[in-house]
C-alpha cells in the first residue's frame, strides 16, 4: 500500500517542477562563471605618460661647416627689432641702442616655444641675469625669427620679467646680415628660415665673443659660456 501510494505520487508530481529544475541547471550551466585555464596569460597595458617635450632635430640634411659673416672684433651691422610692451603697444630697438657703450650679451634660438628654447637657452640667461649684471653686462637679449607676438606670448608663458629682452627679428634681417640663417624647410614642422643658436658678448657695438651652434645644437652658447669669459 505505501509502495503504491508512492509510485502514485511520482507519476502524478506536476510536470512544472521538473521544467523549473531543469530550466534552472540550464541557467545555471550557461552563467555560471567557468575557471581561467590555467595556459591563459596576458600582457598589462603600459599607462604611462610622457609629458616632457622632445628636443627637436634641427640639424640640416647636408653637413656644413659652421660659420658666419660676423666675427671676433667685427663691429655688429645695424638692425631694427621689435618687441610688445606692456599695453601690447609695438615698440622697437635698434642694435646701436642695445650695445653703443655698453657691455651686451645677445644671443638666439631657432624658435620661441621650441623645446630646448624653453626648457634650457633662455631659462638659462635667466638664472645667471643677475650674475651677468655683476660681472658687467648692461643688456641681456634674446633674439629670434618670430614676429613680436609670438615673442610676448612666449615671454609670458615663461614668465619672464626684465631679467632678460626678447626681441623679434621678424624677416630675419639682423640674422641675414651676420650670417646667421639656419633653413629648416625640409624639417615637417613649418620652421622654414631660422636663426642658428648663438650667444654673442659685444662691447659697444664689436664682438668680443662668438658662440656659434651647429643648427640648433645646444652645447656652447650658455649663460654659462658667457660667463667664462667675463
Amino acid at each position: 500500500m505505501a509502495a503504491s501510494l508512492t509510485i502514485s505520487r511520482l507519476l502524478t508530481a506536476p510536470r512544472s517542477l521538473s521544467l523549473s529544475s531543469t530550466t534552472t541547471t540550464t541557467k545555471a550551466s550557461l552563467f555560471s562563471p567557468k575557471p581561467f585555464s590555467s595556459k591563459f596569460s596576458y600582457f598589462p597595458l603600459s599607462l604611462k605618460h610622457h609629458t616632457h617635450l622632445k628636443p627637436l632635430n634641427f640639424s640640416t640634411t647636408a653637413a656644413k661647416p659652421i660659420s658666419a659673416t660676423i666675427s671676433v672684433g667685427d663691429k655688429l651691422p645695424e638692425s631694427t627689432l621689435s618687441y610688445l610692451d606692456a599695453a601690447g603697444d609695438v615698440q622697437t630697438v635698434t642694435v646701436s641702442e642695445l650695445t653703443k657703450s655698453k657691455k651686451a650679451v645677445l644671443f638666439a634660438v631657432p624658435g620661441a616655444f621650441t623645446p630646448t628654447c624653453s626648457q634650457k637657452h633662455v631659462p638659462g640667461f635667466v638664472e645667471k641675469s643677475a650674475e651677468l649684471k655683476a660681472k658687467g653686462v648692461d643688456t641681456i637679449a634674446c633674439i629670434s625669427v618670430n614676429d613680436a607676438f609670438v615673442m610676448k606670448a612666449w615671454k609670458e608663458s615663461l614668465k619672464i620679467e626684465d631679467e632678460v629682452l626678447l626681441l623679434s627679428d621678424g624677416n630675419g634681417d639682423f640674422t641675414r646680415a651676420i650670417g646667421v640663417e639656419l633653413d629648416l624647410s625640409d624639417k615637417p614642422v613649418g620652421l622654414g628660415v631660422r636663426s642658428r643658436r648663438y650667444s654673442i658678448l659685444a662691447e659697444d657695438g664689436v664682438v668680443k665673443v662668438l658662440n656659434l651652434e651647429e643648427g640648433g645644437a645646444f652645447t656652447s652658447s650658455g649663460a654659462d659660456d658667457i660667463l667664462k669669459v667675463l
